[in-house]
């Protein structure tokens, strides 16, 4: 573990320290890594050290893929089109056979006390999970097991038919172009899992030409959207407790385990910014805090998605309702009951919609909480705030 300090003051230090030559890392495409590539990079060259970046991270640097007028894209469909028409991404290297390491000037890991103890809330992360190459490695072979049938079980929340290697992608334990090699020769199942990926680029290349996105509407109009307060509403959406099952499972599973399923990431998103009309930067910046795949560029772009305010995003006017999602997606609420044990004994036919059961019924699950709104009054509330933006 190397000392406490920015990158732009060990890097060099260390370099000329142990006679470094050379140092060669993978470039960062969001602002503030840009930034500290360019002054570890102009330290070590004051300092006579020759530098090397490379692209670890993205399938194509973000500055390649351009427009026919040279200009960056921001619709989706026309982007991954013109990925697709670049060469292929390069296959990785095999991994070296031995490496030869010096031990730095440093603290020990443990001396920092990271983990956490009282209480330890982290359990459900270690069960979840299992960090470094290994552990991508053997999620990536598990989901190459599962391909087929991805695309239309991918909405399934219960189904567990994801990659879930977005963590392992965003803390570099596993490449892009690792998985895209692993893909070739399963196709047509791969076709969809390969969009997904693009995806993953084009969230990329909008925040490496738009900096400001993560606080900033690309839309600009919606910088004078009318959001609400509401703290009460806020603190029920992150504890789990809206009484919307479909909403508080995910934010269960969130908080449990530091993920959550994309769909219902969707939904729960959806219910935030429209139905509770509140800034989707708030959500943003609670998915940043809880989610271990928490990706800058990942989680501006999909939250400005969902508002309606971002590049290619869905339209506002697009509320997705809860209790129509999970009946869709989550038909015998097997995720729903995984996630909340309240409404164990809870009928299928009204999983999604637990007040609407018979008063007997409802007893049982007397510890699951009324909803903290009426859908319809939220969702017309959600459309008068989006029409006042373009009142005179």
């Amino acid at each position: 573990m190397l000392r406490r300090g920015s990158p732009e003051r060990i890097v060099p230090t260390l370099a000329q320290e142990f006679g470094v030559a050379r140092v060669f890392w993978s470039h960062r495409y969001d602002p503030l890594g840009r930034g500290q590539d360019a002054s570890v990079r102009a330290r070590l060259t004051a300092a006579g050290i020759t530098t090397e970046c490379f692209n670890s991270s993205l399938l194509f640097e973000p500055r390649d893929v351009k427009t026919a007028a040279d200009t960056p894209f921001r619709v989706f469909t026309p982007f991954w089109r013109a990925t697709r028409a670049l060469p292929e991404p390069g296959r990785p290297l095999p991994a070296p056979k031995a490496l030869h390491t010096h031990d730095a000037p440093g603290d020990r890991l443990e001396d920092w006390a990271l983990l956490p103890t009282k209480p330890d809330w982290a359990g459900g992360l270690r069960r979840a999970w299992t960090p470094g190459e290994i552990g991508a490695r053997r999620r990536l072979d598990g989901f190459l097991r599962t391909l087929s049938g991805y695309g239309a079980a991918r909405d399934v929340p219960a189904a567990e038919a994801t990659s879930r290697l977005s963590p392992h992608l965003h803390f570099g334990e596993i490449s892009p172009r690792q998985i895209w090699h692993a893909l070739r020769g399963r196709e047509p199942d791969s076709d969809k899992f390969r969009s997904e990926l693009g995806w993953r680029e084009f969230n990329h290349h909008l925040l490496f030409h738009h900096p400001q996105l993560p606080e900033a509407p690309l839309d600009r109009k919606f910088s004078a959207f009318p959001w609400r307060s509401d703290a009460v509403g806020f603190a029920a959406w992150t504890k789990g407790r809206t009484g919307f099952p479909i909403v508080d499972a995910g934010m269960r599973q969130l908080w449990t385990t530091g993920w959550m399923h994309n769909r219902v990431r969707m939904i729960a998103a959806s219910f935030l910014v429209k139905h509770l009309g509140i800034d989707w930067r708030r959500g943003a910046a609670w998915f940043w805090d809880t989610l271990v795949d928490a990706d800058l560029a990942n989680n501006a772009a999909n939250w400005q998605w969902v508002a309606g305010c971002g590049a290619d995003a869905a339209p506002f006017f697009r509320i997705f309702n809860p209790v129509l999602q999970g009946e869709k997606f989550d038909p015998d609420g097997a995720y729903v009951r995984r996630w909340i044990p309240e409404l164990n004994r809870m009928p299928d036919k009204y999983i999604h919609k637990p007040w609407a059961a018979p008063s007997d019924i409802r007893r049982a699950a007397k510890d699951y909480p009324q909803p903290i709104l009426d859908l319809a009054t939220g969702r017309l509330r959600a459309l008068a705030a989006f029409r006042s933006l373009s009142s005179p």
